[in-house]
């Protein structure tokens, strides 16, 4: 299918994301430093400013980056080629000009003006075990701040698809700027797709959420537990049956299992990219997200969208943090030609 089969031909965009605006702290420790301030080993705890002063600095050397689920897609399209934007809000701070700085020299568009009042920057302390498993602690900060006045309107207007994140739906300032921009993009012949985020964000605005997904949402983005949390089922079947006439495309990660891909009545099965041992899978989805929403704004076909979404998350977890080491975009053309 040709680029502009599916969207506006003036689009200079492929993809503007709306999320929280983070600075992702990767720590690698062990259990004992788990233990020995009370973090649940596995766990994603909200902590309040004065927690995050505290674990940050008694943490030792970390990695500094840009995060947030959706920056995070953002510089994977921006890796492989594609043209990105992010919209999201920090502070006139430290973290503040790191994010900014960081999502910038990737590639990505970001001109969203660094609040001068309010909370600081966002920030999640993310500790990293020897098994691979990541531990968690996030302070939100500026980032539940963005209301509609911070959106560049423009830029929506200018994207074939715009990206957004079901974590926005628990503030109620960022919840109104998510549908501004949804509306926007729409109006200007673009596509909207979606992230469930999280189990536990799908329990809180499931009745939110099951609106939003018939008939607002074009592509939507969901892991087994958070389609089978909208559902209310245990039967992955039925969740499948349930969604796939709702979006015109659903792509649903499995971890181990792969992916499913469907759009009507068609269905992929996507396998996983085994790109070594498994070390960090922080930001698994978010790079699966991006290699699918890269390929599916140049035109591929959905199982094309599928296999590039799993390379990238088949890369990302043999690092430690979200940002590739190596080039997706010769990645691609390596695995996939």
């Amino acid at each position: 299918m040709a680029p502009d089969a599916r969207f506006p031909s003036s689009c200079s965009l492929d993809v503007v994301g709306i999320g929280n605006a983070i600075v992702d702290v990767l720590v690698q420790t062990d259990d004992s430093f788990l233990n020995a301030h009370g973090l649940q080993k596995g766990g994603m705890a909200l902590i309040d400013e004065q927690q995050a002063e505290a674990l940050y600095k008694a943490s030792g050397p970390g990695l500094e980056t840009s995060g947030g689920s959706v920056a995070n897609t953002m510089v994977g399209i921006a890796q492989l080629g594609g043209r990105a934007g992010f919209i999201g809000r920090v502070r006139d701070d430290q973290l503040g000009t790191i994010f900014s700085h960081d999502i910038r020299a990737v590639g990505a568009r970001f001109d969203t003006p660094s609040a001068t009042s309010g909370a600081t920057t966002a920030r999640c302390l993310i500790y990293v075990t020897p098994d691979a498993e990541r531990t968690m602690c996030t302070f939100l900060g500026a980032s539940t701040q963005l209301e509609p006045d911070d959106l560049d309107l423009s830029m929506v207007r200018e994207t074939k698809v715009l990206y957004l994140e079901g974590y926005l739906w628990d503030s109620p300032a960022a919840k109104r700027a998510f549908i501004a921009a949804a509306e926007a993009c729409r109006e200007a012949g673009g596509q909207v797709a979606l992230s469930l985020s999280d189990g536990f964000c799908v329990d809180r605005h499931r009745d939110s959420f099951l609106e939003l997904v018939n008939g607002h949402v074009d592509v939507l983005f969901a892991n087994e537990t958070e389609i089978l949390s909208l559902y209310e089922t245990a039967d992955l079947a039925v969740a499948l049956d349930r969604v796939r006439s709702c979006c015109s495309t659903v792509a649903i990660t499995r971890g181990a299992d792969g992916s499913v891909v469907m759009s009507g009545d068609e269905r992929w099965d996507i396998g996983i990219f085994g790109m070594g041992d498994l070390l960090d899978t922080t930001g698994a989805g978010d790079l699966y997200a991006g290699g699918f929403l890269h390929a599916y704004t140049q035109g591929e076909s959905l199982e094309r969208c599928g296999q590039l979404g799993a390379l990238c998350a088949g890369q990302i977890v043999t690092q430690l943090g979200a940002r590739s080491q190596v080039s997706l975009k010769e990645l691609a053309a390596a695995h996939l030609n």
